[in-house]
């Protein structure tokens, strides 16, 4: 079972799983959204060691690191020591710099990813953010993250898209890595 934070996790690592012609259902993998980094010491709780003593993996973005990492530790991961990054990677854990929308937009390059809002229809709408006066001047790359994450849906509606944008030897390192430790869990 992988634990992301949200909806467009879930989606962006079931995309990179069709993509790379495999079954999450068929494998016994879920990938389950908890509503939020907030909640990972309830989801570990109930499906960890502790409950159903499920194998589990996680990905996260930086700024929930320590969320994740706190509750990891709680739950007794790590034998006692504290974890670092390296350490929830063993777990299976991974984190994304700064965000998952981060990870994609570095992988694909500006271009792609406008290629792809262009194709969902939501160009215009992105232009109209980079005229406002408190993102005009910004690195695309930050007008973009802001964007998808600016109508409720976005994120969840263009996470797929920029996947399958994705050249496969470009795909960001922490949604590459956590379906991998899944590869076969039960």
């Amino acid at each position: 079972m992988a634990l992301v934070e949200g909806e467009s996790d879930q989606l962006a690592l079931e995309a990179l799983a069709r993509r790379r012609g495999r079954d999450l259902s068929d494998e016994g993998v879920s990938v389950v959204p908890m509503g939020g980094s907030k909640n990972i010491a309830r989801f570990l709780a109930r499906y960890g060691p502790g409950g159903l003593d499920l194998r589990l993996a996680g990905l996260c973005d930086a700024g929930e690191e320590g969320d994740f990492r706190r509750a990891l530790e709680r739950a007794g991961a790590g034998a006692g020591a504290e974890l670092d990054r390296l350490g929830m990677e063993r777990l299976g854990f991974f984190v994304c710099e700064a965000d998952l929308e981060d990870e994609l937009i570095r992988a694909l390059g500006v271009d792609a990813v406008k290629q792809v809002l262009a194709e969902m229809g939501e160009l215009g709408p992105f232009l109209t953010l980079q005229r406002q006066p408190a993102w005009s001047g910004r690195p695309e790359p930050d007008q973009l993250r802001r964007f998808l994450g600016t109508n409720s849906g976005r994120k969840s509606r263009a996470a797929p898209r920029l996947v399958d944008a994705l050249d496969p030897e470009r795909v960001p390192r922490p949604l590459d890595r956590v379906l991998e430790f899944v590869r076969g869990a039960t």
